[in-house]
């Protein structure tokens, strides 16, 4: 008897149990974040600049809750677009990563609407070492020398002048190339860089009446220091009062230090006395003592 209501109880605590984990499926198949639905992917690591082919996109199932809202769902809208930025392999495509529809493949796609490419000519040294890389900004200094007027015929150093004459200027590529490699730099013999036509003249001036370098920047900085530029005159008097000694501060409280006053027998050589050593005798007369030296 006893054996049978311990089988009943059990077998009530099986039902319930399976009950509780069909209910409990249900549930969270009914959550709308498990929802999926199908979306177009990369198959492998897609370079900007590059047209889409077939064979670079697959569908796949992805959660409803994180799909990008202007994600595609069919690979036909994607044929012969060009893609404006890198994408990874398994990252949706989306609006925002694509080039204008009817946009040529190539650097461009890369162009910003309203915005211009020219190159200038780089070396090691010019190009941060190699560290200009596309995507990265830069400004661009020119070194040049100032039309003359009356005062700076008069001094010479005040010509020549480096200044900053564009600032947050977008890489486009180097030499022929669009493409990002984090891992080194590349030393190349041209850069070319994303501007306005007014900055696109300016550089060309810029170019033609100096040399030209490249400073690199931090590509979260918008900051836009103004600078007056550097002369030759400027920076030796920066180096000239690096290098004079400042004077020492008195101590608070203390009275101002005097000039210390010289005397005339100071300031005059001392003379050396000659002690010459004589010998003495005293001489006695009645009550009356002397003394004689020879």
């Amino acid at each position: 008897m006893k054996n049978k209501r311990a089988l009943l109880t059990m077998g009530v605590a099986v039902l319930l149990g399976i009950g509780a984990v069909i209910l409990a499926s249900l549930w969270l198949l009914g959550q709308p974040g498990n929802a999926a639905s199908r979306v177009i992917v990369a198959t492998g690591d897609i370079s900007r600049g590059q047209r889409i082919s077939p064979d670079m996109l697959r569908l796949v199932d992805w959660p409803t809750a994180t799909m990008p809202k202007d994600a595609f769902k069919d690979s036909l809208k994607l044929s012969d677009r060009v893609l404006k930025t890198n994408v990874l392999k398994g990252e949706p495509l989306t609006e925002a990563k694509l080039a204008p529809a009817g946009t040529l493949g190539g650097l461009s796609a890369l162009i910003s609407e309203g915005k211009r490419a020219i190159t200038v000519r780089v070396n090691d040294v010019i190009g941060v070492a190699g560290f200009a890389l596309p995507g990265n900004y830069v400004d661009i200094i020119v070194h040049t020398e100032r039309d003359p007027d009356e005062q700076a015929r008069q001094q010479r150093n005040a010509l020549h002048i480096s200044k900053i004459v564009l600032e947050r200027i977008l890489v486009l590529a180097v030499a022929q190339e669009v493409s990002r490699d984090e891992t080194k730099p590349k030393v190349v013999n041209a850069v070319t860089l994303e501007v306005t036509p007014e900055q696109a003249e300016e550089l060309d001036l810029a170019r033609g009446v100096g040399t030209l370098s490249l400073a690199l920047r931090n590509q979260v900085d918008p900051g836009s220091p103004q600078t007056a530029g550097a002369t030759k005159a400027s920076l030796l008097d920066t180096l000239a009062a690096a290098t004079t000694p400042l004077p020492v501060p008195a101590a608070k409280g203390a009275p101002p230090a005097k000039p210390r006053a010289v005397s005339r027998a100071a300031a005059r050589p001392a003379q050396v006395v000659a002690h010459v050593k004589r010998d003495c005798v005293s001489v006695l007369n009645g009550v009356t003592t002397s003394q004689e030296c020879f």
